[in-house]
C-alpha cells in the first residue's frame, strides 16, 4: 500500500521523536483522529507515565491521553529499533543555545543518527524542532542521503514544518493553528501536507524547507524585537514621568495600524529567547549583520537587572537595603499558568537577587518545590497571612490567575509588579515595572 493511502485510510503509523511541550500534544493528536502512534523519548520516567495515560503537560488532558493509550492507539518507548515500525516520523527534539549563543542541533542530529541506524524504505520524515533556514537540505539530508542507499523524493521524503504550540492558550491549539509545511521535493511537501491534513484545520504549502525554517523564525523575531521596543518605552518612562501600561492601553484603542506588546522581566520560553539568536547567527554565515534582532535581544537580556533594581529603589524608599532582605517571588514559571520553567526570567531575577545578598522564596502553585543551586526550596502558601508579614518584599514575575493579589496588599510592604496585576490601584506599597 502506498504511503498515501496509508495515510489517507489512517493505516499508518505515525512516529513522533520527543514527548515535550510539541511532541505529546501532536502524538495525541494523531491517536485522536484514530492513527496508531509510537511516540519516542530517552527519558523513563516519562514513558512510564504516558504508557499509564497519565500527563505531565497541562495542554493534554489526562482523560484523553489514558483513552488513546487505552484503546491501543499510543504507546511511547525508549527502543529506537522500532523506528522501523512507522510511516512517518515527526522530530520534536529541543534545539537549544550554547553558551556562545550559537545554535545547538546535536538533538536533531542525533535524531538522524537513530533513524539512519533502524529505518526503512517509503517513510516520511518531517522535522519540527525550531533551527536555522538550511538545518534540513544541508545536515538533515546529506546524513540520510549518506553511503547512497536512501534516495530523497524516491526512497524516503523529508520536509520542515515548525511546531505553533502555545502552552497555556485556551483559545489556539493544535488542530485549529494552521500548519506550514515545505519539503526537500514537490511530493515531499504533498505527502507532509497530506499527513498533517488529518490532524489540523489548514495546511499552508510553502516552496521549501528553507522557507518553512524562516517562518518560524520571523514569528518569534517579530515578538522578540516589538517586546523589546516596549521594554525600552518601558525604561524610558521612568525618565519622563509617564505609565507605561496606560500609554499602551490607549495606543491600542486604534484600529489600525497597532499591535499591543508588553513590558515585562524578561523572556521566557522555549522559542523567544532563543529562536532569533538562530537567526542572527545564520546571517552572520552569510556577512549580514542583523542589527535589530541583536539590539532586541540586548534590551531584553537588560530587564531582570532592571526588576532587581526596582527591588533595591523600593527598598531605599523605605530606609532598608536588599542585603539581608526577605523576599517573595511571586511566579517562576516563564508565562502565567503553565507548568514551565524554561529560560524563565524569573531564575534571572533571584539569581540578581540572591547575589546582592537577599533572603529568597518563591511561591508559584505550578511548582511546589523548586531545585535552586544546591538546595530545594518549597513554594509558600500566600493564603497564610501570617507566612505573608515575614516579607520585606514581593515581587511579581509570573502573574498566574488564581492568585489573589489584593490580599498582599497591606500584608508585605512593598511589592513590585512587573506584570501590572495592579492596573489602576494606588497603594504605597507597589512599584511598578
Amino acid at each position: 500500500m502506498s504511503l498515501e493511502k496509508k495515510i489517507t485510510s489512517r493505516e499508518a503509523i505515525v512516529g513522533i521523536m520527543g514527548c515535550g511541550y510539541v511532541g505529546l500534544p501532536l502524538a495525541l493528536e494523531f491517536a485522536k483522529k484514530n492513527f496508531r502512534v509510537l511516540a519516542f523519548d530517552l527519558d523513563q520516567e516519562r514513558i512510564a507515565q504516558i504508557n499509564r495515560g497519565i500527563s505531565y503537560i497541562p495542554d493534554v488532558p489526562t482523560a484523553e491521553l489514558a483513552a488513546c493509550v487505552q484503546a491501543g492507539k499510543l504507546e511511547a518507548t525508549a527502543d529506537f529499533s522500532r523506528l522501523a515500525e512507522v510511516d512517518t516520523v515527526s522530530i520534536c527534539v529541543p534545539t537549544p543555545l550554547r553558551k556562545t549563543k550559537d545554535p545547538d542541533i546535536s538533538y536533531i542530529m542525533q535524531s538522524v543518527d537513530n533513524l539512519v541506524a533502524y529505518r526503512r524504505p517509503g517513510q516520511l520524515i518531517i522535522l519540527e524542532s525550531t533551527t536555522y533556514p538550511g538545518t534540513t537540505r544541508e545536515m538533515m539530508l546529506p546524513a540520510l542521503e549518506a553511503e547512497g542507499a536512501f534516495h530523497v523524493g524516491k526512497d524516503f521524503h523529508l520536509a520542515f514544518s515548525p511546531e505553533r504550540v502555545d502552552p497555556g492558550n485556551p483559545t489556539y491549539n493544535i488542530v485549529n493553528t494552521p500548519k506550514v509545511v515545505g519539503g526537500i521535493t514537490s511530493e515531499c511537501t504533498r505527502l507532509a501536507s497530506l499527513l498533517y491534513a488529518s490532524i489540523v484545520e489548514r495546511v499552508i504549502p510553502v516552496s521549501s524547507t528553507e522557507s518553512a525554517e524562516m517562518v518560524k523564525l520571523l514569528e518569534n523575531t517579530f515578538r522578540s524585537v516589538n517586546i523589546g521596543l516596549v521594554n525600552e518605552l518601558a525604561l524610558m518612562s521612568h525618565n519622563l514621568g509617564v505609565n507605561i501600561w496606560e500609554i499602551i492601553d490607549a495606543a491600542a484603542s486604534k484600529p489600525f495600524g497597532f499591535m499591543p506588546f508588553y513590558p515585562g522581566p524578561g523572556l521566557g520560553g522555549h522559542c523567544i529567547p532563543i529562536d532569533p539568536h538562530y537567526l542572527s547567527w545564520k546571517a552572520r554565515q552569510t556577512g549580514f549583520e542583523a542589527r535589530f534582532i541583536e539590539l532586541a535581544g540586548v534590551v531584553n537580556s537588560f530587564m531582570p537587572h532592571h526588576v532587581a533594581n526596582r527591588v533595591i529603589w523600593g527598598l531605599n524608599n523605605q530606609s532598608k537595603c536588599l542585603r539581608n532582605a526577605r523576599v517573595l517571588v511571586i511566579g517562576v514559571a516563564y508565562k502565567k499558568d503553565v507548568n514551565d520553567l524554561r529560560e524563565s526570567p524569573a531564575l534571572d531575577v533571584m539569581a540578581l537577587l540572591e547575589k546582592s545578598g537577599a533572603v529568597l522564596s518563591y511561591s508559584d502553585p505550578y511548582f511546589p518545590t523548586l531545585r535552586w543551586g544546591d538546595r530545594t526550596l518549597s513554594s509558600v502558601e500566600l493564603s497564610k497571612s501570617e507566612k505573608l508579614s515575614e516579607f520585606d518584599c514581593a515581587v511579581v514575575v509570573t502573574n498566574h490567575s488564581g492568585i489573589d493579589y489584593q490580599k498582599l496588599l497591606g500584608q508585605i510592604p512593598l511589592i513590585v509588579d512587573t506584570r501590572n496585576v495592579y492596573k489602576n490601584v494606588q497603594h504605597p506599597s507597589l512599584v511598578s515595572l
